[in-house]
């Protein structure tokens, strides 16, 4: 049976310190090397003078907008090129106005069956009382799907545009609460009191417009741009750190990204049972209840969400680039 050897020795040897490299626990050659500190490097002023003399006359050769050949090119050929398409534009537009028929004449585009079509039989087919929410959500629900996709891009590029980088580490993040105080005086009392008073009405107030609209004058576009100026003035008022509780970018991503999508999935059954002449099984309901007009009501809560979303977040952008 072979003695057992102490710890302080088999630290000593080859075969420990082999384990202790392989599992990388220990370098074996940290400690063991002669380290010497390098000396700071300072350039002359000589140099430096001739360094700074060679860098603008770089930047000076390189934006010459007098003498440079192809800047010079370039914007003779913009100006041309601005010169031709606003002549092709207005020509365009000049043998359309052209064309048009008479004023007053019965032949005219807008004196068709379509228009007598909304308004006689609209009620019918759509079961919306309010016959400008019958022809949105659904004769034309398609144009306002591209619509809500519109305001959506937009966000998107107002995002990629103004986002502004968040810094971790707390002084950046007391930076930022400063530069918050900065745009709106969120310890106003008048405000802050006045804010509590009217948000929980316009709220409400919204989703009545969005939840009516099929019944009378509303719907999603109005009724979601009252919600959003709720939104502002509560942010205005309490600032980011209350209103990120209920309502975030990650919020607002999944609210629009979910109603873009039940949009998308509603119409595409209407437009497939409409198209093969097939009947829905969604029915339009008593017209005048607020369970009526089939799709539509859904339609105007997901054109609210969306609508909604976009006002809070361009103000917030427009604001300070982040939430």
């Amino acid at each position: 049976m072979s003695k057992k050897v102490p710890q302080e020795r088999y630290e000593k040897t080859m075969s420990y310190k082999l384990k202790t490299w392989l599992d990388g626990s220990r370098d074996l050659y940290m400690g063991n090397l002669e380290m010497r500190p390098q000396a700071a490097h300072e350039e002359d002023k000589a140099t430096l003078q001739r360094l700074f003399r060679d860098k603008e006359r770089m930047r000076a050769h390189v934006y010459d907008m007098e003498n440079n050949r192809e800047m010079v090119f370039f914007r003779k050929l913009y100006r041309i090129c601005s010169l031709v398409f606003c002549i092709l534009l207005v020509s365009m537009l000049l043998i359309g106005v052209a064309d048009l028929p008479p004023f007053g004449d019965a032949d005219n585009p807008v004196n068709n069956e379509v228009a007598q079509r909304y308004i006689e039989r609209g009620l019918q087919e759509t079961g919306a009382v309010n016959i400008v929410t019958g022809m949105i959500l659904d004769y034309r629900a398609f144009d306002t799907l591209g619509e809500s996709h519109v305001l959506f891009i937009a966000t998107c590029t107002v995002l990629i545009l103004l986002r502004a980088d968040h810094k971790k580490g707390k002084n950046s993040e007391e930076e930022m609460e400063s530069n918050d105080r900065a745009y709106e005086p969120k310890n106003d009392v008048i405000l802050q009191t006045a804010a509590r008073l009217l948000v929980p009405f316009i709220v409400i107030f919204g989703i009545y417009i969005i939840l009516c609209g099929h019944l009378g004058p509303g719907g999603g576009f109005s009724g979601g741009a009252v919600i959003g100026a709720g939104l502002i003035l509560y942010v205005s008022a309490f600032g980011f750190a209350k209103t990120e509780r209920f309502f975030t970018a990650t919020t607002y991503k999944w609210m629009s990204f979910g109603a873009l999508a039940c949009y998308c999935l509603s119409k595409t059954y209407s437009f497939y049972t409409g198209a093969n002449h097939i009947e829905s099984v969604i029915p339009l309901g008593t017209p005048g209840a607020i369970l009526s007009s089939g799709l539509i009501l859904l339609l105007n809560i997901c054109v609210g969400v969306v609508v909604a979303g976009t006002m809070y977040t361009f103000y917030v952008m427009f604001r300070k680039g982040g939430y």
